[in-house]
């Protein structure tokens, strides 16, 4: 359950899935220089422990993606800040930006959600979601220093 709720982070109270976002940063702050493929590297243990860790935890809450689960948040704010730029700014859009994909589901992270369960359900849709706001951070970012130069 500690690895499921984000060392519970997932159990404070309103918007668990924004609390264990948050939480991500923090380990995520000591993994950033981690060389890529060691990072990937962590992304895919993140995911394998996230998968069976959440699948016990919605057995445990006898509740389909019980909202304290957040190890899917945490992996997904990692896809967000792959090689994120070195600056605050860059941290905090990635966090909104993942926040926004999270809630808003577009396909496939919708399809995930609604058509897969167990834990390759719950980490699914937040893989995604960290891909699509990946993408929108390193793209925003590379044409925000494109237009300041």
């Amino acid at each position: 359950m500690a690895i499921a709720t984000g060392l519970y982070a997932g159990r404070l109270p309103l918007c668990p899935g924004t609390w264990g976002s948050l939480a991500a940063i923090i380990p995520w702050f000591f993994l950033r220089h981690l060389a890529l493929p060691s990072y990937l590297l962590m992304l895919g243990l993140v995911f394998v422990v996230g998968f069976f860790a959440s699948g016990s935890a919605e057995k445990i809450l006898h509740q389909a993606d019980a909202g304290p689960i957040v190890i899917d948040e945490i992996l997904g704010m990692f896809i967000t800040l792959i090689s994120a730029p070195d600056h605050p700014a860059a941290w905090i859009l990635g966090f909104f930006f993942f926040r926004f994909f999270d809630i808003i589901k577009p396909f496939p992270c919708s399809w995930f959600d609604q058509h897969i369960h167990g834990g390759i359900g719950i980490m699914m849709d937040d893989v995604i979601a960290g891909i699509y706001a990946l993408i929108v951070l390193q793209s925003l970012w590379w044409l925000a220093i494109r237009i300041a130069h």
